[in-house]
C-alpha cells in the first residue's frame, strides 16, 4: 500500500525546490539545490504519472452511472487498472532507499591480484575496459597514479571518474575479477587463471570528511617519466600520508598543486568509504574487506577468454559476448545487478 501522505510530501518538496531555484539563489546554495531537484524529480514525475491515471480511473467510474457513456468506461477500466498497476511498480522502486553516494564521481583502484604478469596484464585490460565504458557514457577521466610494468601491463590505476551516475553504475565493480586465458607468453597453448582487484569509491565531500593538518603528513618527490626515464623532472609527485590510520596517497601529474588536490580528494574518499562502511554494516571498515586479498578464490566475476564467456557470480549471470563486455559493453552486466539490487530492497521493504 503507497503511503498518500509520503507522496504529498515529495510533491511540496519538488513544487518548493523548482520556485527556490527560478527565485534565484547564492552560487553555493543553487548547486546543492540543483543535486536535490535533479534526485527528486524522477520520482515526483512518476508520483504525478500514477496520480493522472487514479483520476482517470474515477472518472472512468463515475462515467458508468451515465447510460450513454458506460459502454465506453467498461471498455476503458481495464486498460486504466492495468495501467496503475505498472505505475505503481514503477513508484514503489522510485520510492526505494537511495545510496546517498549514487550521484558522486567515484575513484576507481585496480591492482593485480594472483598470477604475476599475467594478473598486471589483465588488470590493465580491465582499465581500458572502464575507460572504454566511460567513454560511451561521456563521463571524465582523470587518472591520478599510474604504474606500469615493462611488458604494458599495470602495477596500481587509481583515477577519478566524473558524470552523471557514475558510482550508482560502477559500485558494483568493486570487487575481485578472475580471468582464464592463454597468455601469449605461453607457449604450450596451456590455460592461465589470474586475477585483478578493483575499488570503487564515492568521492567525499567537505561536509562528509574533515581532516586535521596534524593528521597528515605531505611529501613532495621528483616524477619519473615513461619507462622510468626521469625527462624534464621536477619536484612535482605529492604523497599524502594519513597519520591515524597509515593510510597512504600519491599523485604524480604535472602540476604539484593540482597532485595535492588530487591526493585529497583520494584520501578523502577512502577516509568516507571507512565511515559508511561502519555505519551501514554492510562492509568491513578495513578496506581490504571489499577487495579480499586478491586471492582467485575471492572472485566476484570470472572472465573465460577460450570460451567467451562472462560469468558474475553474485547473481549467476552468464554472458557469451566476451569480446563486447571488454569493449566496455558494460550495461547488461551493470542492470542486471541494479535490478538485483532493487529486488533485494523491494523484498525487505515487504518484509
Amino acid at each position: 500500500m503507497i503511503a498518500r501522505d509520503k507522496l504529498d510530501q515529495i510533491t511540496a518538496r519538488f513544487q518548493f525546490l523548482e520556485a527556490k531555484m527560478q527565485d534565484g539563489a547564492a552560487p553555493g546554495e543553487m548547486a546543492a539545490l540543483g543535486r536535490e531537484y535533479a534526485e527528486i524529480k524522477p520520482v515526483a514525475e512518476t508520483v504525478a504519472a500514477w496520480r493522472a491515471l487514479i483520476d482517470a480511473q474515477a472518472e472512468a467510474e463515475a462515467m458508468r452511472d451515465d447510460p450513454e457513456m458506460r459502454a465506453l468506461a467498461e471498455e476503458e477500466l481495464p486498460r486504466l487498472r492495468e495501467r496503475i498497476d505498472a505505475a505503481e511498480a514503477a513508484l514503489q522502486i522510485a520510492l526505494l532507499p537511495r545510496d546517498a553516494a549514487d550521484a558522486r564521481p567515484a575513484m576507481v583502484e585496480i591492482r593485480p591480484g594472483t598470477g604475476g604478469d599475467e594478473a598486471a596484464l589483465f588488470a590493465a585490460d580491465l582499465w581500458r575496459m572502464y575507460q572504454r565504458y566511460a567513454e560511451a557514457r561521456g563521463w571524465r577521466v582523470e587518472v591520478i597514479e599510474e604504474q606500469a610494468t615493462e611488458l604494458g601491463g599495470l602495477k596500481e590505476l587509481v583515477a577519478r571518474i566524473e558524470g552523471e551516475g557514475v558510482f550508482a553504475r560502477l559500485k558494483y565493480e568493486s570487487g575481485v575479477h578472475r580471468v582464464q586465458r592463454v597468455p601469449e607468453t605461453e607457449g604450450s597453448g596451456r590455460i592461465h587463471t589470474s586475477a585483478a582487484t578493483v575499488a570503487v569509491l564515492p568521492e567525499a565531500e567537505d561536509v562528509d570528511i574533515t581532516i586535521a593538518p596534524g593528521d597528515i603528513r605531505i611529501d613532495t618527490m621528483r616524477a619519473s617519466g615513461a619507462g622510468g626515464q626521469h625527462v624534464n623532472t621536477t619536484d612535482s609527485a605529492v604523497r599524502i600520508t594519513h597519520l591515524p590510520t597509515g593510510i597512504m596517497v600519491t599523485s604524480a601529474q604535472k602540476s604539484q598543486h593540482r597532485n595535492r588536490e588530487l591526493a585529497m580528494n583520494v584520501l578523502k574518499a577512502r577516509l568516507y568509504d571507512l565511515e559508511r562502511s561502519r555505519v551501514d554494516g554492510e562492509r568491513s571498515a578495513d578496506r581490504r574487506a571489499q577487495v579480499g586479498s586478491g586471492d582467485r578464490s575471492e572472485r566476484i566475476r570470472t572472465y573465460n577468454f577460450p570460451q567467451g564467456r562472462l560469468t558474475d557470480h553474485r547473481i549467476n549471470l552468464t554472458l557469451y559476448n566476451l569480446g563486447a563486455v571488454m569493449q566496455g559493453d558494460l550495461d547488461a552486466i551493470i542492470d542486471a545487478l541494479a535490478a538485483d539490487r532493487q529486488a533485494s530492497l523491494l523484498a525487505e521493504m515487504d518484509g
